[in-house]
């Protein structure tokens, strides 16, 4: 039997698309599509990154989800910075090449989630790796 290797998305600014990875991600992220892309580079004034996240949830089950996990990836270690995301809270990784970002939304079987406002520090040359969200499949109301 041969060793799982996760894949590996490398980020090129010269596309347009974000980055789509559920193969070989952690349970529950099967039912989200996520993409993530800079949005905005640091300029004079303002030394930051800014990030938007699109994840639509797709459950072949129609199951619910009120807790998700971003786990955004990036080819060097950043700053986090803030989110102001629905109930974003830092769960790991500040300075570190992977973020991991808890969020409170309530997903319909079928329903998006999406925010522009990912804000984090870095060198030059930041470029996002991988994104993916995990569901807790269980919004607590159905």
């Amino acid at each position: 039997m041969r060793t799982y290797e996760r894949p590996v998305a490398i980020a090129n600014d010269e596309l347009v698309e974000g980055v789509y990875m559920a193969s070989g991600a952690s349970a529950g992220s099967d039912c989200y599509t996520v993409t993530a892309k800079i949005h905005q580079k640091p300029e004079t004034g303002r030394e930051d990154y800014r990030i938007q996240v699109d994840a639509k949830h797709a459950a072949d089950n129609n199951h619910h989800s009120g807790k998700q996990t971003l786990i955004i990836s990036f080819n060097q270690p950043v700053e986090y910075v803030s989110c102001n995301a629905n109930g974003a809270t830092l769960a790991g990784g500040n300075n570190s090449n992977t973020l991991k970002i808890d969020l409170t939304y309530h997903n319909n079987g079928n329903d998006n989630i999406g925010f522009g406002d990912l804000v984090v520090r870095s060198d030059a040359g930041l470029a996002i790796t991988g994104s993916e969200l995990t569901c807790n499949r269980d919004c607590g109301q159905h």
